[in-house]
């Protein structure tokens, strides 16, 4: 038996990570406690510890989802230089290819993140990951490469346009091949409506 393996800290981890070996092999509705403690080799009762049910542990994995989108867009800002036209194609490949490696982790982070239960700690990291994107055009606009008008109006539709074409690439909607050369047109069709005589 693995039980006397685990400890708080390295038990909280291994839940998270077999909860999300589920949830990418049967979807968020297998997901149990107490099948997550039989795959771990402990007891039925210790995943209580630091889950106290189902819901707490959806919270915890869209956290993680969250956490690790946000790492990956910072990344992909790294080295790019500061021209909006590259910061916004860097940007947008980062997501989708987020998205077409967590489809099931994207599905649940976004479901969750509108639950009234939501956690205050979710909440907080979903708002820093759209943080995160307003920046990008807030120093687009201070550059003069992006039209006056509030950040947010100008987010909306960026974002709308980049989680749709995800969502078409992950499930396969496209024609194979076509994920490469539609962002292209994406990042073309971002810069069009960003333009600073585009109207608002």
């Amino acid at each position: 038996m693995q039980t006397r393996r685990y400890h708080h800290g390295d038990l909280r981890a291994a839940l998270l990570t077999r909860a999300e070996e589920t949830l990418r092999e049967k979807g968020p509705a297998e997901l149990s406690l107490r099948e997550l403690a039989r795959d771990l080799g402990v007891s039925h009762a210790a995943p209580s510890r630091h889950f106290k049910d189902k819901q707490a542990l959806l919270d915890g994995l869209a956290l993680l989802g969250f956490d690790r989108l946000g790492a990956t867009l910072g990344a992909s800002q790294e080295g790019v230089g500061s021209a909006f036209a590259d910061r916004i194609d860097a940007f947008a490949r980062a997501y989708v290819g987020f998205a077409g490696d967590n489809a099931e982790l994207l599905d649940l982070m976004y479901s969750i993140k509108h639950d009234p239960s939501a956690s205050e700690a979710l909440v907080k990291a979903s708002q820093q990951l759209g943080a995160l994107a307003l920046a990008v055009i807030t120093e687009g606009q201070r550059a003069g490469e992006v039209r006056e008008g509030s950040v947010e109006s100008i987010a909306t539709p960026i974002f709308s346009t980049l989680h749709g074409f995800a969502s078409l690439a992950v499930s396969g909607s496209l024609p194979e091949g076509a994920v490469e050369s539609g962002l292209n047109d994406i990042t073309a069709y971002v810069l069009r409506g960003c333009a600073p005589d585009a109207r608002g």
